[in-house]
């Protein structure tokens, strides 16, 4: 008797099997459920998209549109002489590098970009110092963690009449160092008290966010650099910088915007006026208080120029991950290829238990 035997399920056929309904299903659902979540991040994102435009987009524009316009004395429709806003196109970019307008633009530049690489280097490096310190297990750390936010926690126009009074002529500044420096006059001196004064208050903020970076190494890596015989410097040259690098780059990039804005600390702490001290906001505050919005708008969307080019510069060219993008994409990747061999390790058993099926 002639005995016919089917095929295993699994078994390789001349006619090619269809997939499973199952998983076309599967991947159907999930199409959907992205394009449903898509939707979703539109709607609730929307009403902060529209904040943004308010106050950030619009008066963008406004500013871009009043920098094209200048006022200019003429006469009005009744013929009596008024000041009125006449287009000059790209005059007011123009004059920031001739004349009086020029010399004061390229002034409050060069000043605007001195205090940021100054104060921002120094900040950096006392953050870092006071980072290292309270990541050590010490009695009173706790205390230092908690003073160290009282200068960051101040109001700059608070820290500013607190540093005038400490820099005055008769001030304790001078009677500790036995001298009369005019420290609040035009030169150096007014320089060096807006640098001691902004690193006073700032550098808590990087010291904060470098030890935040700090909290997450783990011991066992430290524990292994001690084995291998690796001192503290090694270690802090070799694991703590490497390891914290986004967290310090994504810090100076954040004070150096805030540096490149700089406005209240030498306004309240020098006043308004001295050239030694005039940054670009300074100035552009100044042109519009004297009613010359057109080039007040100039010098401000120059600044913004400025700032912009330093936050590409970060984030394209030095790598700061400020939206954590990075570091998705890397958990998102390792989720794959998790996901990836567990499917491939699934396969790999089904396959053997239908072979193993097949030959019994």
């Amino acid at each position: 008797m002639t005995t016919t035997t089917a095929p295993p399920a699994g078994a390789q056929t001349g006619t090619p099997q269809p997939a499973s309904p199952r998983k076309r299903g599967h991947r159907g659902n999930r199409g959907n459920r992205t394009a449903g979540e898509g939707r979703m991040a539109a709607l609730l994102l929307s009403p902060t998209i529209l904040v943004l435009a308010l106050v950030i987009a619009y008066p963008l524009l406004a500013a871009v549109h009043q920098s094209l316009y200048r006022a200019e004395s003429g006469l009005d429709a009744d013929g009596f002489v008024a000041d009125v806003e006449s287009f000059v196109g790209l005059a007011n970019y123009a004059d920031m590098f001739v004349g009086e307008s020029g010399r004061r633009f390229l002034n409050a530049l060069g000043n605007t970009t001195f205090f940021t690489v100054t104060t921002v280097f120094l900040e950096t490096v006392l953050g870092l110092c006071l980072a290292l310190a309270m990541n050590r297990a010490f009695r009173g750390r706790s205390f230092l963690r908690a003073s160290i936010l009282v200068p960051w926690a101040v109001p700059t126009a608070v820290s500013g009449l607190l540093w005038r009074w400490i820099f005055q002529s008769d001030g304790i500044a001078n009677t500790l160092l036995g001298s009369e420096i005019l420290w609040t006059a035009e030169g150096n001196a007014s320089r060096a008290a807006i640098i001691i004064a902004e690193v006073w208050k700032t550098a808590p903020f990087i010291g904060l966010l470098v030890l935040a970076g700090m909290q997450v190494i783990p011991g066992e890596v430290y524990e292994a650099a001690k084995i291998d015989g690796a001192g503290w410097w090694r270690q802090l040259g070799s694991i703590t910088l490497p390891l914290v690098k986004p967290t310090l780059l994504v810090a100076v990039l954040f004070r150096m915007l805030d540096a490149l804005r700089m406005f209240d600390l030498p306004f309240v702490l020098i006043g308004p006026g001295k050239e030694s001290v005039e940054t670009l906001s300074m100035l552009a505050w100044d042109e519009s208080n004297q009613l010359r919005y057109g080039s007040a708008s100039a010098f401000a969307i120059m600044l913004f120029l400025y700032v912009a080019v330093v936050a590409i510069v970060f984030v394209e060219v030095l790598g700061a991950d400020v939206t954590g993008a990075k570091e998705l994409k890397l958990i998102s990747k390792k989720t794959r290829t998790k996901a990836t061999r567990t499917q491939a390790n699934t396969d790999q058993a089904i396959a053997e238990q239908k072979k193993a099926e097949a030959t019994r």
